[in-house]
């Protein structure tokens, strides 16, 4: 990445590649248009940013919201809200009336104390809201436990042995309209064996309610699908071909149902970087440190998941002099890359190789278009982070 164009631009900030959305995207289309009745529907709560928004809706995918805060944003962007559908374990009552207001394509129930509000509010509308419940299959998936999901001791859906009887009461009720069965079991999955699980609970559960007379027309399989955190330039676009497939492979459908999606990582994560200038660099005791102005504030996900995130020195090759050596041109040194931030916790990485780093250097934070921006926050009285489009800027 060339810094030509960024340089001048005032650090941290966050940088987007919009062709390789757009690529991205059409990675998606081309494998669900295989299959009938898949519908992708984006998790804004990976990215909100409008300028990606207004591309993922012109691709023509869903939303998948989880707060009103995201349904407003999704309806100013301009998407339909019959492509929206409004999960959460912690729904308010502003949030279901703006649902009910706009005629959303469905809320996913995660009680039955949520299920019994929304029908009275939507009573209140003269209303009938689509509905389907969120169960929780009790399915494991290999990632980090704090974005796991799909057990019985998370706080995410109802559990099986309820499932009948909320139906039951559903059909009961004169203002929703019960019409499927909501899953999620995780986030950053690379595992096709997990969704395997998914697909045979699923045909489990489904054999369970043909044995009742209780048919369902919509199965949402939520999303889950990781990224390739560490080779972000060999493998920019997920494994989408294997993902799709693995559902149409397991997935028992029954006549007339439909398939969805909610993927959020997998569309966004890697057209996103967080570009960051060097400040000092500090000799410890033990070790050297990279400290950068970007903190936990711009990016929390190492300090909350330990997550991974590949560094690269952009302006390595400004460093080299025409005098250096070939040994002092290719010479890598050790470094701890930390933040401003006055907390133990807020380091990029620990023990990294990078070319002999220097005050001034700018530094790329790759893979950080998902739960990056849009978990930033303003602790220490910091801005949030500027955005910006990199083909807006020139590069190649």
């Amino acid at each position: 990445m060339s810094t030509t164009s960024i340089s001048s631009i005032r650090t941290p900030f966050y940088l987007y590649d919009t062709d390789l959305l757009q690529q991205t995207l059409a990675a998606i289309c081309a494998e669900t248009e295989k299959y009938d009745n898949y519908h992708v529907h984006y998790a804004v709560k990976a990215n909100a940013n409008p300028k990606l928004l207004k591309i993922i809706l012109d691709a023509g995918l869903g939303i998948d919201c989880v707060s009103g805060g995201e349904m407003e944003r999704a309806l100013e962007v301009g998407f339909s809200a019959d492509k929206i559908v409004f999960a959460g374990v912690g729904k308010s009552d502003w949030e279901i009336n703006l649902g009910l207001d706009n005629n959303i394509f469905c809320f996913n129930v995660e009680s039955i104390p949520e299920l019994l509000i929304i029908n009275e509010l939507a009573a209140v509308k003269n209303k009938i809201a689509n509905v389907c419940f969120r169960i929780n299959p009790n399915v494991g998936a290999h990632t980090h436990a704090n974005i796991t999901t799909g057990l019985a001791e998370n706080k995410f859906g109802i559990a099986m042995e309820d499932m009948e009887k909320l139906i039951i009461l559903a059909k009961s009720l004169t203002n929703v309209s019960f019409r499927g069965l909501h899953f999620h079991i995780g986030s950053q999955i690379l595992e096709m064996d997990d969704f395997v699980a998914l697909s045979e609970r699923i045909n489990q559960i489904q054999d369970r309610l043909d044995s009742e007379n209780i048919h369902i027309e919509v199965i949402n399989v939520g999303g889950g699908l990781g990224i390739d955190y560490q080779n972000p330039n060999t493998n920019p676009i997920p494994n989408f071909k294997d993902y799709f497939q693995t559902y149409h492979q397991h997935l028992k459908l029954r006549p007339g149902q439909s398939v969805h999606f909610e993927l959020g990582r997998a569309v966004v994560a890697q057209c996103g970087t967080l570009i960051t200038q060097v400040l000092y660099i500090k000799q410890g005791s033990f070790k050297k440190f990279a400290i950068v102005d970007a903190g936990m504030t711009e990016l929390i996900r190492p300090a909350l998941y330990d997550a991974y995130h590949k560094i690269e020195n952009i302006s390595a090759t400004k460093n080299i002099r025409l005098t250096d050596s070939v040994a002092a041109v290719e010479s890598e040194e050790t470094y701890d890359v930390a933040g401003p931030i006055c907390e133990s916790s807020d380091v990029f990485a620990k023990g990294i190789s990078l070319p002999m780093t220097r005050r001034g250097d700018l530094l790329a934070i790759r893979s950080a278009g998902a739960y990056g921006e849009t978990m930033a926050s303003q602790y220490n009285c910091r801005p949030l982070p500027q955005t910006y489009i990199l083909e807006e800027l020139g590069q190649e």
